[in-house]
């Protein structure tokens, strides 16, 4: 269901120009750009994942985190299944337009192996370490 500008302005959820976004992206040679999606809240990274310009416009036009998954073939919306969706707030293309940045809200983990972030496992001195994914940013 596609989410009219009025709702969307009254939940906070960004509803944006997906011609403009789509004309500003470099899409690699299979039709796919990176997306970092990170927790409006916290600033955690909660996952990488991919999307072409179907993913894309879907996202910006009803407001929840939608990707392609490149072992299935198909468009992903999160949480389709699992319910673990993203709301997404805003999107944000970085400096050469071949990656973009999901500003979410998550409802519950992101990651498969049901972690709060993807990015659980970090480098020590002994090997990996694992946790629930990167510390929350500090409060200022």
């Amino acid at each position: 269901m596609e989410l009219s500008d009025e709702n969307a302005v009254d939940l906070g959820i960004m509803i944006g120009n997906a011609d403009a976004l789509l004309s500003a992206m470099k899409f690699d040679s299979k039709g796919l750009v990176p997306v970092i999606a990170q927790d409006r809240v916290t600033g955690v990274v909660r996952m990488l994942a991919w999307a072409n310009a179907e993913a894309l416009r879907a996202t910006v036009q009803n407001g929840l985190a939608t990707f392609w998954s490149r072992s299935r073939n198909e468009l992903w919306e999160k949480g389709k299944t699992s319910g673990n969706s993203m709301r997404v707030y805003d999107v944000r293309l970085d400096c050469d337009g071949d990656a973009i940045l999901y500003i979410v809200d998550a409802n519950g983990p992101s990651c498969h192996t049901n972690a709060t972030s993807c990015f659980f496992r970090s480098v020590t001195a002994n090997g990996l370490a694992a946790d629930d994914g990167p510390a929350p940013a500090a409060a200022k």
